[in-house]
């Protein structure tokens, strides 16, 4: 029998994070469908699963990839805001933090030196301050 599912499984996607964050809000939501009983969360908790396992068994695996990365990129950004927004209140004690008004990339500033004229060093888009 695991010869046979080995072989089924052969060029297919498999289990990657996104699947296993998909089977487990599908098993938490279902104990809490069982304290709440709703039709609604089950039908729910039953698309979700069937998405989990569609990916699972797809053999198109770059989208499934693809999907990973977004998924891996979103879990990184809401893991690193608390300590990112931190640090962004460390230093707003000694620089000013502006954002470019062409292409909205943060630029920190020295405070102290009056008037100045920042030169964003992604699109070079000049503009002027007081930091």
């Amino acid at each position: 029998m695991r010869d046979k599912f080995q072989r089924f499984m052969q060029g297919r996607y498999g289990a990657d994070e996104l699947s296993r964050f998909l089977t487990a809000a599908g098993l938490i939501l279902i104990v809490v469908n069982l304290l709440v009983r709703s039709a609604i969360l089950s039908y729910i908790v039953l698309a979700i699963l069937i998405y989990c396992y569609y990916r699972m068994f797809s053999r198109n695996c770059s989208s499934r990839y693809a999907e990973n990365q977004r998924f891996l990129a979103w879990r990184n950004r809401l893991r690193s805001g608390p300590s990112r927004w931190k640090s962004e209140m460390e230093q707003r004690k000694v620089y000013h933090i502006y954002r470019c008004p062409s292409c909205r990339q943060k630029i920190r500033v020295p405070r102290g030196k009056g008037n100045i004229i920042v030169t964003c060093p992604k699109c070079r888009t000049e503009f002027r301050k007081k930091s």
